[in-house]
């Protein structure tokens, strides 16, 4: 789910909220972010229910012990099936700056990616972060000349319905907090995806906060409490 507009609520106040109600919490529950999504970027998001757990998670982001895989639409194909980016991100005002070489005020990032398949001059790539930079993957992919999908911010000259743009957190791979186990965190493309999904609309997801909003999902949410 896409972050909506300024005054819905957040994921952190709806897991809240989900929670207290779920396992009777007296009080207000904890919910810890232990990492972020761009605004517009839809997919997989971990949140943590203890402290101890929201510190434990928070370290193997900063380690770069998560293993995150990225979805994205482009337009065309790009010049290499697969490859590794390597640039330098300076930011821009809002926007992010992918350089060939480091400046003072600027951030190494690197990601991997593949070409998935092709379909009616568009393509799917699958993307692996190796950092985990503001806007790293929509102006990594714009550098090259493969700006995601109604992404206009960065380039594309298609848009999407409410500001959407074709990246989709797709999985991530990190140990659990507490049991040490393996975890596989992974969602398939939501309702309006623009690339063919053989997952039934029944198990994919909604798109964007406003989705769930018509939905009446928020509304339920919000008044469970």
């Amino acid at each position: 789910m896409q972050r909506g507009i300024q005054h819905n609520p957040s994921m952190v106040e709806l897991a809240q909220r989900y929670i207290k109600e779920r396992y009777a919490k007296p009080g207000q529950a904890f919910v810890g972010m232990v990492h972020r999504l761009d605004g517009p970027v839809a997919g997989v998001l971990v949140l943590a229910r203890t402290s101890k757990a929201a510190a434990r998670l928070s370290a193997q982001f900063r380690q770069r012990a998560v293993a995150k895989t990225y979805l994205a639409v482009i337009p065309g194909c790009p010049a290499q099936p697969s490859g590794r980016l390597e640039h330098y991100l300076t930011r821009i005002g809002r926007l992010c700056r992918a350089e060939t070489h480091p400046t003072p005020d600027s951030q190494r990032a690197v990601l991997s990616y593949r070409l998935i398949e092709q379909h009616q001059g568009q393509s799917l790539l699958e993307i692996a972060l190796e950092t985990g930079r503001r806007h790293q993957i929509r102006s990594q992919l714009a550098a090259i000349g493969c700006p995601i999908i109604g992404d206009h911010a960065y380039g594309s000259s298609q848009r999407l319905a409410e500001g959407r743009i074709a990246l989709l957190a797709y999985r991530l791979r990190f140990n659990h907090p507490t049991r040490q186990d393996e975890v596989l965190a992974q969602t398939p493309p939501p309702i309006g995806w623009p690339w063919p999904v053989a997952v039934p609309e029944a198990d994919r997801p909604l798109w964007t906060i406003e989705a769930y909003q018509r939905d009446g999902f928020l509304n339920f949410v919000q008044n469970c409490c």
